[in-house]
């Protein structure tokens, strides 16, 4: 005769029992979170409270009523005008952003463009140029950033001659350790119609660009776009100078004493800051792009030549395309290190963001907390910006799947 199993009882219902909240996995939740909301906002009223009390001891009154106050001190390079006179901390402060947005702005493009070769380089057939790309990685990404600023400042630019003994081209370009003197344009009446023909060479560039890329979908013919782009911008600016009579002179150095006066001044400050940022950068860039090239199937070069495309226009067209899908991410990371490191220029003086607000307005003003955080704020929201463009490049560069 066969045994019936023992019915088991269902387990009890703790839903039912005393204390049932506890095992409730989204009241845990909502309590964790609730706990870690108290924490932070625990931590900042400490920290106001304590910052608050220490300026009182310090008679530090809060607020930007610094912002219009005058400077008093003079910035050696400067896009906008600024005079020590009578400019003011705000405008300080313009002065100090823009001329961290021109270096980083300057740096993200060189540092990719050599990135870019030198990963490249590194899967050259060619062995002397596969290694020469390798020792280049190998040396300046494990040497620090501030020891190679303080090298290219110090040791390079500082090591040029006196301005009376300065390295010439043509009695109009000057190199010596003041920086680089070049003539400087100086754009007078009827330069406008410069800016329109300039608008107009870019339209047109577009035009012919998408007309180029439809008839190569429909033909599979190349046209040399890069060429023709560079012709047609050529003759749109030739047309609009001699429409506006040559509204464009040129402010040529000269030596005078023992200084150079005129013309456009390249400070070493800028060039050594520039130097180290885009070849520090460009190393971590280049073995980004060797890994992305690395990650497209060897079968995609082999059916490129099986079709007849020689070795540059395979890179070009059928690798570097798909390798952008694995490049973009990392290579984003990379732009927002070297905007950041471009704090950095306080090191060698050269009149960035971070010197000028963090530095001299914070020691004349005494607003640390306001001079800081504004500081955040603006590398906060350059990294924001710098991403955002990234991510939408990321998504046009990327392979939709069926």
């Amino acid at each position: 005769m066969a045994r019936t199993p023992p019915v088991q009882s269902p387990p009890p219902d703790r839903g039912d029992a005393t204390g049932s909240w506890l095992y409730n996995p989204a009241v845990r939740g909502a309590a964790y979170q609730v706990a870690l909301a108290a924490a932070v906002v625990l931590i900042l009223y400490e920290a106001s409270t304590n910052a608050i009390e220490n300026m009182r001891r310090l008679g530090i009154v809060s607020g930007f009523g610094f912002w219009n106050a005058p400077a008093g001190f003079d910035i050696n390079q400067r896009l906008i005008s600024y005079s020590s006179t009578y400019s003011t901390y705000g405008e300080a402060f313009w002065v100090g952003l823009l001329n961290t947005l021109l270096v980083a702005s300057a740096g993200i493009v060189l540092a990719t463009v050599i990135g870019f070769v030198v990963g490249i380089a590194r899967l050259s057939r060619n062995r002397i140029v596969s290694f020469l790309a390798a020792c280049y990685v190998e040396f300046f990404r494990n040497i620090p950033l501030l020891l190679q600023l303080y090298v290219w400042y110090n040791a390079v630019l500082r090591a040029l001659p006196a301005p009376r003994q300065s390295l010439s081209t043509a009695d109009a370009v000057f190199l010596n350790n003041r920086g680089l003197f070049v003539p400087a344009p100086v754009f007078g009446e009827g330069s406008g119609l410069l800016l329109v023909a300039a608008v107009l060479a870019c339209a047109a560039i577009a035009v012919f660009g998408r007309w180029a890329r439809r008839d190569q979908d429909r033909t599979g013919r190349q046209h040399a776009t890069g060429l023709v782009s560079l012709a047609l911008f050529a003759g749109f600016m030739a047309l609009g100078w001699f429409a506006a009579g040559r509204p464009v002179t040129f402010n040529v150095p000269d030596l005078r004493g023992f200084n150079i006066v005129g013309g456009l001044q390249i400070y070493p400050e800028f060039v050594a800051l520039l130097l180290g940022l885009s070849i520090y950068t460009a190393s971590f860039i280049a073995e980004i792009v060797r890994a992305g090239m690395l990650s497209v199937s060897r079968g995609q070069t082999e059916a490129a030549y099986s079709l007849g495309l020689r070795p540059g226009i395979t890179q070009r067209l059928v690798i570097i395309p798909q390798a952008m899908r694995v490049i973009v991410p990392p290579l984003t990371s990379q732009l927002l290190n070297l905007t950041k490191n471009s704090s950095l220029a306080v090191a060698i003086g050269y009149p960035d963001l971070v010197q000028v607000f963090m530095g001299t307005v914070l020691n004349q003003t005494g607003q640390a907390i306001e001079c800081v955080v504004i500081t955040m704020l603006v590398y906060l929201l350059l990294s924001l910006l710098t991403s955002l463009a990234m991510n939408i490049y990321n998504r046009r560069v990327a392979i939709v799947e069926r």
